[in-house]
């Protein structure tokens, strides 16, 4: 075998399907060309894919792995912020299961040396029939990328370095309790290997699962304090409801008693009168009741004198108004015509004047640059220069508003928990037309979970 085909440690990069499988493998140089953009993976298009780096040595066993997240656009391209040094994670990270060639290098969510890619990477699952670190396991040990084998018999010695012992040590001593208590201590070492190994994926297994645990109690937390608050708004609104409704029922209640009152004391009085009438006799009843009859046409003659009265003042006050309004309106045509007489024979001659003499009307506005008017276009510019600047660059006038605001102070608009703009400077977007709200004028980071949430 050649000093150029000699194995050696190779890095690779393997992504995860949904389903849990091993759905791409490439060689890292293969990975950096995709991150610099010289190819694309569309299958992965629109998703946040979970990948693998991984150190494998020349007999295909695993010596570190990173276990990280990356994003595609709809094209497949990576995320262009993508900034993860995989191979420093894997030097400086932490001791994990021995896949065969002793302990791994580790660095997952729950094992990072760098605090702040924490929230980028990703915790294996550990559970029997669904590990992560067996699949990549088997997955390096068949070889799919054909790495260069290290040939386990070439490790032996050649024969010209045996050297012959002294024919008087060609016979050990008599095995005794020293071979039995090397193979003892032996037996107890590996014993103590295997229980510190197991010790080791047991904590990494109870690390992964606490922080699983915590970002789902912080999930559950968070939708009960929103549903408490919802709750708290809707008793609040009940009990505001109900203080109105007993306030109307009191209200209620008074009314009622009041007109209970009255109509005792009505009662009372026509009973009286009743009475009174029997008394009397049937001719003053008649008497009182044409009186009676003859006071009630009085107070009707006289409310429909009243009635008619107030009718014949609103229909004069309304026949003023209505000549009110036509005054108003006459006037108004009147200055209409005035103000069209006098903007013919002032601005718009003067205007005329100077097209004639080869004057040309220019603006300038962002993005759409410099704008020669027609006269005919003069007074649609006066009205509306902003819409105006719009229709040019073929977009409508509030995506110019919006991409006017991005031009004048490129930073991110997202909205931060607290509330204050994130105002991270971002790449300025030159054109109006290739502007999009909520993409456009966001930093990557609130522009990916944006895209995720409008997957989701």
């Amino acid at each position: 075998m050649s000093m150029q085909n000699k194995p050696q440690m190779v890095e690779a990069v393997m992504f995860f399907s949904e389903r849990g499988g091993i759905c791409k493998q490439m060689f890292f140089p293969e990975f950096e060309a995709l991150l610099d953009g010289v190819v694309n993976m569309p299958e992965f298009a629109d998703q946040q894919m979970r990948v693998a780096y991984v150190l494998i040595n020349p007999r295909l066993l695993i010596k570190a792995l990173v276990f990280f997240y990356l994003d595609f656009d709809e094209k497949g391209a990576p995320d262009s912020g993508w900034n993860i040094p995989l191979q420093a994670l894997a030097e400086r990270a932490g001791r994990g299961p021995d896949l065969g060639a002793g302990p791994i290098r580790l660095a997952c969510r729950s094992q990072c040396p760098v605090s702040w890619h924490q929230m980028h990477l990703w915790d294996p699952s550990l559970t029997p029939g669904n590990n992560d670190l067996a699949l990549l396991r088997d997955v390096a040990k068949r070889n799919s990328l054909g790495l260069l084998v290290e040939d386990e018999n070439a490790q032996a010695v050649s024969l010209e370095r045996l050297q012959m012992a002294a024919e008087d040590k060609w016979y050990a001593p008599d095995p005794g309790q020293d071979e039995a208590a090397k193979a003892n201590e032996k037996l107890d070492q590996e014993q103590r290997a295997k229980a510190a190994q197991l010790i080791k994926q047991q904590r990494l297994r109870i690390s992964s699962l606490t922080q699983q645990y915590e970002d789902e109690l912080a999930k559950f937390k968070l939708a009960s304090e929103q549903q408490g608050s919802s709750l708290q708004a809707q008793i609040h609104s009940l009990q505001q409801t109900l203080r109105q409704q007993e306030e109307h029922n009191a209200a209620l209640k008074a009314q009622l008693a009041a007109q209970a009152a009255n109509f005792q004391t009505s009662r009372e009085k026509m009973t009286e009168q009743l009475r009174a009438l029997e008394r009397v006799g049937r001719s003053d009843s008649d008497s009182l009741r044409a009186q009676y009859e003859g006071e009630m046409q009085a107070k009707i003659v006289s409310a429909v004198a009243e009635y008619k009265e107030q009718i014949a003042i609103r229909d004069v006050e309304l026949a003023y108004r209505g000549e009110q309004d036509t005054q108003a309106l006459q006037e108004i045509t009147r200055l209409k015509r005035a103000y069209a007489d006098l903007a013919s024979q002032g601005g718009e001659q003067i205007l005329e004047r100077l097209a004639k003499l080869g004057v040309v009307f220019v603006v300038y506005h962002p993005g759409a640059g410099h704008l020669t008017i027609a006269l005919q276009d003069i007074a649609a510019y006066q009205d509306n220069p902003m819409a105006y600047a719009a229709g040019k660059c073929f977009v409508s006038e509030e995506q110019y508003r919006h991409w006017l605001a991005h031009y004048q102070q490129p930073s991110c608009e997202a909205l931060l928990p607290s509330g204050e703009r994130c105002a991270i400077p971002i790449d300025r977007v030159d054109s109006p037309s290739r502007f999009a709200s909520g993409q456009s004028n966001c930093c990557t980071r609130h522009k990916a979970s944006s895209r995720l949430r409008t997957v989701s």
